[in-house]
């Protein structure tokens, strides 16, 4: 025989599941397509170079920008993605703490990024030049080497050129293949310089060293020769130092490639 209930207890049933119901935040459709990336917010937050616009989603950092206002970062966004964009207090704390690892130079904070739309050359590019320490500097040349395309130097620093994530993406370390410091996207050479001077790097003695034609340092000890910003490089005493204009130099005199820097002949 069927059970069946009273009209008194589906009454009852009624009121306990209606005192169950909630209001859903104001937010909740935002926040929703924000996390699937079909939209993006966005927040300031500082750097060595002044305050940056960061926009992300649920992928990760989209675009870093900087330089302008609200409105203008806004449309630099639309035009360049074509998806919703929201301004919001403060960047997620997790983002936020990660982004700041990453900017004082730990290479194991993972900054989760959104390259939607970038082709595989541009991502390979983007993601080898992640791989260049702080405060140390290399050629576009090295990129396209490492990369598997030697010849690419010029696409290379294309790919650069339309970086969306500068900082997170450490662009400014990436130097002009006569060693001279070159252009930045986020706001110029000379914004550079500074995040160069700020890591540990000397733009001007750099650029000194370029112009008489020295591309790399070798240790007359060790019989290696480094780019001249390696980590290695750096701990070379002065008179152990022996500077080269070409890796063809250096070999001729017996030296080696740093297995670490990996320093190419570059054309």
């Amino acid at each position: 025989m069927t059970p069946t209930i009273d009209d008194g207890a589906t009454a009852s049933i009624e009121a306990s599941l209606h005192s169950l119901a909630a209001t859903s935040p104001r937010t909740l459709v935002l926040d929703t397509l924000i996390a699937v990336g079909l939209a993006d917010g966005y927040a300031s937050i500082a750097t060595p170079i002044g305050s940056m616009w960061v926009a992300w989603n649920g992928l990760g950092v989209s675009l870093i920008s900087g330089g302008m206002d609200a409105a203008a970062f806004e449309a630099e966004f639309i035009e360049a993605f074509h998806r919703p964009l929201t301004r919001v207090d403060e960047l997620p704390d997790r983002l936020a703490r990660v982004i700041e690892r990453r900017l004082a130079g730990d290479r194991r904070a993972r900054v989760p990024v959104d390259l939607r739309g970038r082709t595989s050359f541009e991502r390979a590019v983007l993601d080898k030049t992640v791989q260049i320490p702080r405060g140390e500097v290399r050629p576009y040349g090295w990129i396209a080497a490492e990369i598997g395309h030697p010849a690419a130097v010029r696409a290379v620093g294309t790919a650069l050129a339309k970086n969306p994530i500068p900082l997170v993406i450490p662009c400014h370390r990436v130097v002009r293949t006569d060693g001279h410091i070159g252009r930045y996207s986020l706001g110029g050479p000379e914004n550079k310089r500074a995040l160069l001077t700020w890591e540990g790097a000397d733009p001007d003695g750099l650029e000194e060293l370029a112009s008489g034609g020295i591309r790399y340092v070798g240790s007359d000890t060790t019989r290696i020769v480094c780019h001249l910003t390696c980590r290695h490089a750096r701990r070379i005493t002065a008179r152990h130092r022996v500077p080269f204009r070409s890796l063809g130099d250096a070999a001729t005199r017996g030296y080696r490639p740093c297995r670490d820097c990996r320093p190419v002949r570059v054309a």
